[in-house]
């Protein structure tokens, strides 16, 4: 496993295409294997890790979206992301972080920072659209590194990218797309 982490360390280090190129060689590596009930999720072990069944439960709401899933180690020293998702042969990273509550998403967010770029929100309850488009743009203006922020609620799928929070349209526009 110490490769493995070796290679996930690397993420920190590499960014454009390097970086793309990076996370894709981790995901084809020849560790993962399906799991018996997921054909497209993909895992290295962990399955005893605390953490499994709210991955496990994200997965397969990204295989519903039509992703890949590669569950990623959690190596204890390195922050890592959670996930590699593909889609149309593209490979991105992702920390999941899971609402279950009421607590605050945008403290979850901030917490990410330096873990990864890209953040898979997984929506398990109702959540305040106005609490949750102020902590996304609050994040972007923060992380200069931000790139995407992934909504997963019920059987919507929404990609909140940098670009979008700028401006007096980003909270209608979230709004219309959240409460649909």
């Amino acid at each position: 496993m110490s490769d493995f982490t070796t290679e996930l360390k690397k993420l920190h280090e590499l960014s454009g295409a390097e970086f793309s190129r990076q996370v894709e060689r981790i995901a084809l590596r020849k560790e993962f294997h399906p799991l018996d009930t997921d054909k497209d999720i993909f895992t290295v072990g962990g399955e005893k890790s605390d953490d499994y069944q709210k991955l496990l439960v994200a997965a397969r709401k990204a295989v519903e979206f039509g992703y890949q899933v590669y569950i990623l180690p959690n190596p204890n020293d390195t922050r890592t992301p959670d996930f590699i998702l593909v889609k149309k042969g593209v490979y991105r990273p992702y920390d999941l972080k899971t609402v279950f509550g009421k607590a605050s998403v945008g403290g979850s967010l901030l917490d990410s920072i330096g873990q990864c770029n890209r953040i898979l929100i997984n929506m398990t309850r109702e959540y305040n659209t106005r609490r949750l488009a102020y902590a996304i743009k609050r994040y972007f203006e923060i992380n200069e590194k931000a790139v995407e922020v992934l909504i997963f609620k019920g059987g919507k799928r929404i990609s909140v990218k940098r670009p979008m929070v700028v401006g007096e349209t980003f909270f209608p526009m979230f709004k219309k797309a959240y409460e649909r």
